[in-house]
């Protein structure tokens, strides 16, 4: 992460970045939150990723009312400057800081907004995709919404980590492929390229709806052999961009090129 921080529209050092411990924000992991690419110093898919925060919002019943699209994208362009990012990656939260009925005390502020800058997180050369036993839960109130009670999804990825793997499919309970732990996923057969419906508990990423956008992709619903009997898979997401995977769990694949891999460069070329 970055030296510098926004925090309710001021640029401080992280290191004096606080919320309140006994807020929703703090006991309950009551927020959410969003990873923006950046590009040459430019948020990517920005009008993408302001819908999906405030619908989030919304969801799980989190006040906007002292935050608007404006001054959050001047927050985000103020910390990219001010962090000399060029080609990077922001986070956006918001965090509840109200009080709960079960643990009530007085506060005047409802909501506050942290933005963080970093750079893009590395992708292996060969990139390795296991499965993960953890499954996604398609009918929780949390599903489909990026939210700061995101601890699932790092024991996830941390899992998956530990035994020599980039990242990890996770089924839903249905035993449907869903998801990454921290993306979505595509895959290529005859020259078609597939994604999961959003009903299987998947998040509505921004560059998943990107890639919809541009490319012929279907939504299904399928089984974990659609993976193993793909000819490329796919993972996708602000931190990453398109990633292209190696093997899973020892079944390699051919070295094929998509445009998959090429949307997001000739879009910020063309931007």
């Amino acid at each position: 992460m970055h030296e510098f921080v926004s925090f309710n529209n001021k640029n401080i050092p992280a290191s004096d970045t606080m919320i309140p411990t006994i807020s929703s924000a703090a006991l309950y992991g009551k927020g959410i939150f969003t990873t923006v690419a950046i590009y040459d110093g430019n948020p990517f898919l920005w009008e993408k990723h302001w819908r999906r925060l405030t619908n989030n919002t919304a969801k799980i019943g989190i006040h906007l009312f002292d935050h608007s699209e404006g001054s959050a994208r001047n927050a985000l362009n103020e910390i990219i400057e001010k962090n000399d990012v060029g080609n990077g990656r922001a986070r956006l939260t918001f965090f509840d800081e109200s009080a709960s009925s079960i643990w009530p005390f007085e506060t005047t502020r409802k909501t506050s907004l942290l933005i963080t800058t970093a750079d893009l997180r590395p992708v292996s050369e060969n990139f390795k995709l296991t499965i993960s036993p953890y499954a996604i839960n398609s009918q929780s109130p949390l599903a489909g919404v990026k939210s700061c009670n995101y601890l699932e999804n790092l024991l996830a990825h941390d899992k998956a980590n530990q035994r020599g793997f980039d990242e990890a499919i996770r089924l839903n309970e249905n035993g449907r492929v869903a998801s990454g732990c921290m993306a979505n996923i595509f895959w290529l057969k005859n020259g078609r390229i597939y994604t999961p419906k959003l009903a299987t508990g998947c998040l509505a990423g921004t560059t998943r709806e990107f890639v919809i956008e541009n490319l012929t992709c279907e939504e299904v619903e399928a089984d974990l052999e659609v993976i193993n009997d793909a000819d490329a898979v796919f993972l996708t997401s602000a931190g990453i961009g398109v990633a292209k995977v190696n093997e899973t769990d020892g079944n390699r694949f051919a070295s094929l090129e998509h445009q998959i891999t090429s949307l997001i460069s000739a879009a910020d070329n063309a931007g």
